[in-house]
């Protein structure tokens, strides 16, 4: 895979105001695609560092609870959208026996191998180019697949959701991490830190201001954490649920590949810390 075409900060502006997140047909979803690419490969240098920074550390805790969800003890696992590896190594971690993780922007791919190289995992994780909506694996391969704030920049979520489910085995699980659109009374103080605060930070640390000013209007048109439930239902997942933390700023989502056809009970769970924990059911 090539590294797609540079845009300086005021070819990323532009693109954000003709792709507010949902471009339709083909063409936008294209457009939208490349968008994102080229939006990565600008900030690999200094990604994990704003990362750290925007999210006080915690995203660290995040990757580990949702590697958790995913079970990959012994597993052969797959991390799409990988980025710089971060869960692919909290996959490691947490024991699986090797990993694979995926991202379609080659700058990023680069950084995640020269972090494997730095560590013990190096042997266990083998980085490979892939879209999610259209995986380069066989049916059936991995035990559990994980990703990372990945779903905002997805083009088209029902075609991703249904490769995902392709490539996993039965009764293998799926978890994804992302932002949710916020309940309120969080609404007003979230939009405020996500649209204003964060495009300075990771402009100041990064050098490349449109680039995550473009993460809050990802999350204008995303589906709250019920309506992506429901999508993943849709692509015959089971047992489909989700975590709130993060002060219900960010879902964790998961399901399950059913062996036979199975059914989700309903009900709303709390974690051990207060999260909440929903099967994606709305109350009537």
């Amino acid at each position: 895979m090539s590294n797609s075409p540079s845009h300086s900060p005021g070819d990323l502006s532009a693109a954000q105001r003709t792709l507010p997140g949902g471009a339709d047909g083909a063409d936008g979803a294209a457009g939208k695609a490349a968008f994102v690419r080229a939006m990565f490969a600008r900030i690999v240098p200094r990604y994990d560092l704003v990362n750290r920074l925007m999210t006080i550390g915690m995203d660290r805790r995040w990757r580990r609870e949702t590697a958790a969800i995913a079970r990959p003890s012994g597993a052969f696992a797959l991390d799409i959208a990988t980025g710089t590896g971060d869960l692919a190594f909290e996959l490691t971690r947490q024991g699986a026996r090797g990993v694979i993780g995926a991202d379609f922007c080659a700058g990023m791919l680069t950084a995640a191998i020269g972090k494997a190289a730095r560590t013990d995992a190096a042997g266990k994780i083998t980085f490979v180019a892939g879209d999610t909506t259209r995986l380069p694996f066989h049916d059936d391969t991995f035990d559990c697949i994980v990703n990372g704030f990945m779903l905002r920049n997805v083009t088209d979520l029902p075609a991703a959701f249904g490769e995902l489910a392709r490539v996993l085995k039965p009764g293998g699980r799926l978890a994804c991490l992302d932002l949710t659109p916020p309940r309120c009374p969080l609404c007003g103080l979230f939009g405020f830190y996500i649209g204003r605060i964060v495009p300075l930070l990771g402009g100041a640390v990064s050098g490349h201001y449109f680039a995550y000013r473009w993460l809050g209007q990802s999350l204008r048109p995303h589906p709250d954490a019920d309506t992506m439930a429901a999508i993943m239902r849709a692509a015959g997942l089971a047992e489909v649920g989700y975590r709130l933390i993060g002060f219900g700023t960010v879902a964790i989502h998961y399901a399950v590949k059913p062996v036979a056809s199975e059914r989700s009970g309903r009900g709303e769970r709390v974690g051990r810390d207060g999260s909440t924990e929903s099967d994606g059911h709305s109350a009537a």
